[in-house]
């Protein structure tokens, strides 16, 4: 039944549950009207605030009976991926924090241990959750734990991801651990899931009360297997999971469920069940405002046009074909974009044979996936110096999804791998330019990175030297700024503050940020100071590298690194977190005041703070000078 977000109940069943235990004692004829409640509160509080809507309003009933039957958190519940925790969250104590719903300091969009011993992991990339069933389960029996159960919750889609198939393979193992496997099959992830495995649930969902309609792959491979059950029907559910814990073995609990339950706004919303929201009108599921020109758009507009005069360029999508900017490109060459499911790894090395056969393949993930594949880049791409593109959306500091989603550590990891290029574009003209020339690269791979949210006005080079763009110069520049992809915006400003203490700044931007280019540490040494700046790690970074080479330059220049710590990011916006690492102007202005000139005054007048004391998160920040 679809429910309307102004129809609200008479009187409140979700008040008096603030805990497992309160669930338990709740009489079966109340549950109806909780997930009711439960699915008005979502709407309410997630268009208020934005994140995963669609994927909590499918497993209401799933996650009520779940916590029925079992007895969290003495029993072990994984959820995968985490983007569907927040019914868990609910039932679990946490109904005051979803006021603060990923914003700094408040609650996480994605099961947190900090938050409550409820949430066993902080799993929000996708495919994992059977992997650690498997060692807790095992675990508990080798501490003599055994009676503690252990459930995964996985949906079909991120059953697509090989971890979830290297654990099905060891849960079916003759000495396995009595793993519980909850499958919420809704046939998506973002949209409806592809391959062999989504035909052969659709098989069993068909097959559904014919127990001798065929193979059953669960069964198979040496798991039990209950179902298909409905799981919008609390009773039925239960009655499967108490069934499944009785086996004493690995079992597989179908539940078939609908995205987006209960809301017609989803349910209606065939692209993606509004899977994941921004602010928007809770009667009608649509943004509130109009959303500026963002990086992704302009990705999305041109590998079109690269496609249309590049017929060998294809591309590669991980189940992400809106998020990613490839939809449009789908459209126009349908044969030309291939959906591998949440599969990073086999992305990456079926894009080195579709290079290998003669096409230019584009693989478009998220940054923080990237990470996945590593080996498959550098083994199975770079090492035979292949042309495949590499372009990742959401690099840097992506805001509200947390520690897991910021797209931080790639610039270190591919600077490692031989014979790869990374491009950082500043501005939409730059992204069209360096993506035109990564596709047009034939002799070994490319990445192009660039960050979640509005892209920004173009700005113009005033000077090319040797590859790199001079965006400012200044008479008798003491300071050289070298801002990477769209932090070179913050430098302009840093430099426009730094004129006001008669500090000349030149402003440059490298556009590729890998491999460094040789004329930079020339540059540096024509300075008496050079701050890089970038939304990456430092460890490992664009500035660690400039410094290193700086040092061993026969005219040293002193190197200041200012980029984001060696440590996991809390959830917060992204202007936020930048300034917390120094990634503002007015930090930067600071950083050059406190290197150039210590105990001098600062901006206002006021003498300058250390800049681990104003930056508490870059505390162990080593700098790297000459």
């Amino acid at each position: 039944m679809t429910t309307s977000p102004a129809v609200r109940p008479t009187t409140s069943v979700l008040a008096g549950v603030d805990s497992p235990a309160d669930l338990r004692a709740l009489p079966r004829d109340r549950l109806a009207s909780l997930a009711e409640e439960i699915r008005l509160f979502l709407v309410d509080r997630v268009s208020r605030a934005g994140g995963h809507l669609g994927p909590n309003l499918g497993v209401v009933e799933l996650t009520i009976a779940l916590h029925r039957v079992f007895d969290s958190p003495s029993d072990r519940i994984v959820f995968d991926t985490g983007h569907q925790a927040y019914v868990h969250k609910i039932l679990t104590g946490r109904r005051a924090g979803f006021g603060r719903l990923r914003q700094g300091g408040g609650l996480s969009g994605y099961p947190s241990r900090s938050e409550s011993d409820h949430d066993a992991v902080e799993n929000s990339h996708a495919s994992t959750a059977l992997s650690y069933a498997d060692g807790l389960a095992r675990g508990f029996a080798l501490r003599g734990q055994s009676h503690r159960r252990v459930v995964a919750v996985v949906g079909d889609g991120a059953l697509t991801g090989g971890m979830g198939w290297e654990a099905l393979n060891n849960l079916g193992t003759d000495d396995a651990a009595p793993v519980i496997v909850v499958l919420n099959d809704n046939g998506r992830s973002y949209a409806p899931t592809r391959g062999g495995l989504a035909r052969h649930l659709a098989e069993l969902r068909r097959a559904a009360g014919d127990r001798h309609s065929g193979p059953n792959l669960f069964q198979d491979l040496g798991l039990a297997y209950l179902g298909p059950v409905d799981g919008h029907d609390v009773d039925a559910v239960e009655a499967a999971l108490r069934r499944a814990a009785a086996l004493g073995c690995p079992v597989v609990v179908h539940c078939v469920t609908v995205k987006g339950q209960g809301y017609a706004p989803a349910e209606t919303d065939e692209a993606d069940r509004l899977h994941a929201v921004g602010v928007v009108d809770p009667r009608t599921g649509r943004p509130t405002s109009v959303s500026p020109r963002d990086w992704t758009s302009v990705f999305a507009e041109r590998i079109v046009d690269i496609g249309r005069r590049r017929p060998e360029v294809v591309a590669i999508t991980a189940a992400m074909l809106r998020p990613t900017g490839l939809l449009g490109f789908s459209r126009e060459f349908p044969d030309r974009v291939f959906d591998v499911g949440i599969a990073e790894q086999h992305a990456v090395t079926s894009a080195a044979g579709l290079a290998m056969a003669g096409l230019h393949p584009v693989v478009a993930v998220y940054a923080t996936f990237l990470n996945r594949a590593f080996d498959q880049v550098l083994m199975d791409v770079a090492l035979h110096r292949l042309p495949v593109t590499f372009v990742l959306d959401r690099a840097g500091v992506t805001g509200p999804d947390g520690a897991s989603h910021h797209g931080v550590w790639d610039l270190s990891l591919l600077a490692a791998v031989p014979g790869l290029r990374v491009a950082v574009p500043r501005d939409a003209a730059r992204l069209a330019t360096l993506l035109d020339a990564a596709t047009a690269t034939d002799t070994g791979p490319t990445a192009l990175r660039f960050p979640k949210g509005a892209v920004g006005a173009d700005i113009p080079a005033v000077a090319e030297v040797d590859g790199i763009d001079v965006l400012r110069t200044a008479r008798d520049a003491r300071v050289l700024l070298t801002g990477l992809g769209p932090l070179a915006r913050v430098c302009l400003e840093a430099a426009e503050l730094l004129a006001r203490h008669d500090i000349g700044a030149t402003v440059v931007d490298p556009l590729w940020a890998v491999p460094l280019n040789p004329c930079l540490p020339r540059m540096a040494a024509a300075h008496e100071l050079t701050v890089t700046v970038e939304d990456n790690v430092e460890t490992g970074g664009f500035g660690a590298r400039l410094a290193h080479q700086a040092a061993a330059s026969p005219r040293p220049g002193r190197v200041r690194t200012v980029s984001l710590p060696h440590a996991f990011l809390p959830h917060d916006s992204r202007d936020a977190l930048l300034a917390r690492a120094g990634l503002d102007a007015r930090s930067i202005v600071r950083t050059v005041l406190t290197s150039l000139r210590p105990g001098t005054a600062d901006l206002r007048g006021t003498a300058v703070q250390t800049h681990d004391r104003l930056h508490p998160l870059r505390s162990a920040r080593r700098t790297a000078r000459s």
